[in-house]
């Protein structure tokens, strides 16, 4: 056991601090990026501009790949913070709010795992009740914020965010089940159907098994428990259906379409045993440091695995990935994300009772990791800044040709007082058990706000399509029919973007209204992709990311048929 003292983590303002930093740095003051940050973006614009509130709309189709609920709170942001940001920084606040929702819910769902006073003894030591809670409590969103495969989600434009805070809701009132049915039930049942509402049946195929599996514990299996769990089976039932039965009711087309999506989503990996290697490699690097500490816990209370801080987490951990291994795909990257809810509760009941030379070989590891990264994150940023190191330099306007960094004088003296107040911690924070985890966050949360303070320009210059689509604008002919452009090839993200930035929306190629159209614009790649040269066609115009070597875009124009047939005639 350890022999230094069980200090508490960071809590109170300390700990609302880092959370901030973590959740805020990065949402705001750059654009749409590629992939699922100008996807999701796009839909809830639709939203945002006066769409269908019930049917989703992305590019003029309907999107039901994912309930609306995130789409609502991300127009309703647009709505309320537009008038001050940028409107693509005010939707992607939408991901702040459900990941402080999130931080905040897991903090409350670990009090209440141990709220039980059945017994006293977790990890085989004695402990107040009060203490463990809180110690849990504050101990769950710094490993959250730790946890590397939830950086980038949370700072995307991604309703998965939504969905994690409807988990931790469930398990909270999972956790609150044997005490006090009524709450318990209605919190498990509101994060059950708020979860649906979020993540589809994604959320139903982490969370319901729990309704099967919790009684087989005995805390779980009492006259009061089951009536908490009839009463969360109901609740979630009826916040399930609520928005299909309303789709089938006003859209029944939409609804079939729904449906017959949400049935293709539960694929079963008949080859799953295969993607074991896969699975293992992700949630490596994915769920760490979660994963560790958790199976450090499971260790540590081998003894206990009935008691209910330790069992409802176990029993979701083994849910989640049992879901996500016989129905994932082999690199399910954001399909994962629910798995950390319980991972995170597991390792913060029993992350204080690491042995002594565990606990500072993972504080050293982490001090010095983010030290190191941070050394070579201000190298990049002195690089872009000042052009030293020369080499650095040079490297940095290679990848993002044309670049040219503003200094801000706000942003770097920012980055100067973040680290050397990192320095300050790790050199005057006191020895405890807690030390490596809140050293863990505060790395975290420092490393991903230098890499924003300091190289942020150059990054959103390189994801943006920004700079292609006003390229693109600055192609176009005047003629009056220069509006009609047909599209071969392209993705949603660059259909968004250039709607977005500049208004244009090309037309299917090979529908009614696209087909006749004078101007048609491809998506492909550097080995292929541009139409043949012939005698009905000509480029007008070449264009790609600063960044992308591999991306590009081509714009032709259609050759009048007269001039046609002389270009014909001189290939002759």
């Amino acid at each position: 056991m350890p022999r230094f003292p069980i200090l508490p983590p960071w809590r109170g303002l300390p700990l609302a601090a880092v959370c901030a930093l973590y959740l805020f740095a990065g949402l705001t003051g750059h654009d749409p990026w590629k992939n699922d940050d100008a996807l999701h973006f796009g839909i809830a614009w639709e939203l945002y501009r006066g769409g269908d509130w019930l049917v989703p709309q992305l590019a003029g189709a309907p999107w039901l790949d994912t309930p609306p609920l995130y789409y609502w709170i991300a127009a309703l942001c647009g709505h309320l913070f537009g008038p001050l940001l940028p409107l693509h920084d005010a939707i992607r606040l939408a991901s702040g709010l459900c990941g402080a929702l999130f931080l905040a819910l897991l903090a409350f769902a670990g009090r209440l795992l141990h709220k039980s006073s059945q017994t006293k003894k977790i990890g085989e030591i004695g402990e107040l009740e009060d203490d463990t809670r809180r110690r849990t409590g504050n101990a769950a969103p710094l490993i959250a914020i730790g946890c590397l495969g939830l950086l980038l989600p949370i700072h995307d434009t991604q309703p998965f965010i939504a969905l994690l805070a409807a988990s931790a809701v469930a398990y909270g009132g999972f956790a609150l089940l044997p005490l006090r049915p009524m709450a318990g039930g209605s919190l498990a049942g509101l994060g059950i159907g708020l979860g649906f509402l979020a993540g589809g049946t994604l959320a139903l195929a982490h969370l319901l098994p729990l309704l099967l599996l919790l009684p087989l514990n005995r805390h779980w299996r009492t006259p009061t428990a089951l009536r908490g769990l009839l009463i969360t089976l109901l609740l979630a039932a009826l916040l399930c259906a609520a928005w299909p039965l309303l789709l089938a009711s006003q859209r029944p087309d939409a609804y079939a379409l729904w449906l017959e999506r949400m049935l293709a989503s539960l694929r079963y990996q008949s080859d799953w045993w295969r993607n074991l290697p896969d699975f293992a490699k992700l949630l490596a690097w994915f769920a760490w440091p979660a994963l560790p500490l958790a199976l450090w816990a499971l260790w540590l209370n081998r003894r206990h695995l009935g008691h209910p801080a330790i069992a409802l987490p176990l029993i979701g951990t083994l849910t989640s990935f049992g879901i996500l291994l016989l129905f994932g795909e082999p690199r399910p990257t954001l399909q994962a994300l629910p798995l950390l809810v319980p991972l995170i509760l597991q390792a913060a009941s029993s992350a204080h009772l690491l042995r002594r030379g565990a606990a500072n070989a993972f504080d050293w590891f982490g001090m010095m990791t983010f030290s190191f990264f941070a050394l070579l994150i201000w190298l990049g940023g002195s690089a872009l800044s000042f052009g030293l190191p020369e080499k650095i330099a040079r490297n940095a306007a290679r990848i993002a040709p044309g670049y040219s960094h503003e200094f801000s004088l706000l942003a770097f003296a920012l980055a100067v007082v973040l680290s050397l107040v990192w320095f300050w911690l790790i050199c005057t924070s006191p020895r405890s058990a807690w030390r490596g985890i809140s050293h863990w966050a505060a790395g975290v949360a420092l490393m991903w706000t230098l890499l924003i303070t300091l190289w942020l320009p150059w990054v959103d210059y390189g994801k943006s399509y920004r700079s292609v689509a006003e390229s693109l604008q600055q192609a176009l002919p005047q003629e009056k029919d220069a509006g009609c452009i047909a599209q071969r090839d392209l993705g949603l993200p660059q259909r968004i973007s250039f709607d977005y930035f500049v208004g244009i929306r090309p037309r299917a190629a090979d529908s009614a209204d696209g087909q006749d159209c004078p101007l048609l614009l491809i998506q492909g790649t550097a080995a292929g992709g541009r139409i043949p040269q012939g005698a009905d066609w000509q480029q007008r115009w070449e264009g790609r990311r600063p960044s992308d070597r591999n991306e590009r875009f081509w714009l032709y124009q259609r050759i009048p048929h007269t001039q046609a047939a002389q270009a014909a005639q001189a290939q002759k």
